[in-house]
């Protein structure tokens, strides 16, 4: 019922953990090279015969409905290279897709990155899984799944879990992606004039490179866009603009997100995010009452903050205030997350 599809290209140095994960549950693997000069097809072959050349056109969406017409299932999962399937459940996912036809299904994706030194871990829920009577993908670059006729979209959510490990700094510098990404969306964006996913997706390239002013200036003009704010881009949108502008020091500037406070509080990460532009702009009773929000919700994006990372900010404000009993108590609630680890440390030769 389904074929897991990929496009590859120099993949060598991870593909076959890739395959391993996918390879355990049976189903179809179709795998585009789109010019590898490493044995990545020589590690492909040992998984599947259904391996195919695909001359690099410099559009992404190409080779992903290329991968797919080799497909020879109705269904399609798509798993990139630099992701590890860790959890899939056959016979519950058999049966979604039974009753959820011409709908979009979404993985759960565990990603793992760096900021500012610090590792940091994201989870959230992407597209991967349709049927190709329906859909396709468009765009040259961080292509998206649409329908082929006009059709409303719906979507549910899939038991399959993967970890990617892209956004690691190893990652990165060994593929080159961000100059490459920044070069193909420039591109784009010349093409087409100014559109606001393209526009977020410079703002995300140019924040994994860490050129945070550059960052909230892409993501700012996303933003004067009258936008769907149930599309799936919006919110990761508001919220790397919130923390582009936090770490380039625009303090001041980050205020105005208070503005569409009501829009995503029901979000534990943006409420988390209020409290960190409270706190950078010295307002550190309103910083720790947007914290205690953010750990009453359940659910979060982003690892830790309705939970240790709240408690470790909380804790951080207490101290420079001078509560040193309660900061005590908030970094101890943190596990064992380094920094309050390193706070507590201090605090205790105190």
């Amino acid at each position: 019922m389904i074929s897991v599809c990929m496009i590859v290209k120099n993949e060598a140095v991870i593909l076959e953990e890739t395959l391993k994960s996918i390879n355990k549950y049976g189903y179809e693997i179709v795998i585009v090279d789109t010019g590898s000069t490493d044995n990545t097809k020589e590690i492909a072959y040992k998984y599947t015969d259904k391996v195919f050349n695909y001359k690099w056109d410099n559009n992404f969406s190409n080779a992903r409905n290329f991968s797919i017409s080799n497909a020879s299932n109705e269904f399609v999962l798509i798993v990139d290279s630099d992701e590890v399937v860790i959890n899939l459940d056959t016979a519950l996912l058999d049966s979604l897709i039974k009753n959820n036809r011409e709908k979009i299904g979404r993985l759960l994706i565990k990603n793992e990155f760096t900021q500012k030194g610090v590792k940091c871990e994201s989870r959230e829920r992407i597209s991967r899984l349709f049927s190709k009577k329906y859909y396709m993908f468009r765009g040259s670059i961080h292509e998206q799944i649409v329908p082929i006729e006009n059709v409303k979209v719906e979507k549910y959510d899939i038991p399959v879990e993967v970890n990617h490990f892209g956004y690691r700094k190893d990652e990165i510098l060994r593929k080159g992606k961000i100059k490459r990404n920044i070069s193909m969306l420039t591109s784009e964006l010349e093409e087409k004039g100014e559109d606001p996913y393209i526009l977020y997706q410079l703002g995300k390239s140019f924040y994994t490179e860490e050129s945070y002013i550059d960052a909230s200036q892409y993501f700012e003009k996303a933003l004067y866009f009258d936008l769907n704010l149930e599309l799936e881009y919006v919110q990761d949108m508001v919220e790397s603009y919130g923390y582009s502008l936090i770490n380039s020091e625009q303090y001041e500037e980050s205020m105005k997100l208070l503005n569409i406070y009501n829009e995503f509080s029901n979000s534990a990460d943006f409420v988390f995010l209020v409290g960190l532009i409270y706190m950078n702009n010295g307002m550190f009773r309103e910083a720790i009452d947007e914290f205690e929000k953010a750990m009453r919700k359940t659910k979060a994006k982003m690892i830790g903050s309705n939970s240790f990372l709240a408690n470790y900010n909380i804790g951080v404000i207490l101290e420079c205030l001078g509560d040193v009993k309660e900061a005590s108590k908030h970094y101890r609630m943190c596990d064992q997350y380094e920094p309050a680890q390193k706070r507590l440390s201090i605090l205790d030769k105190k």
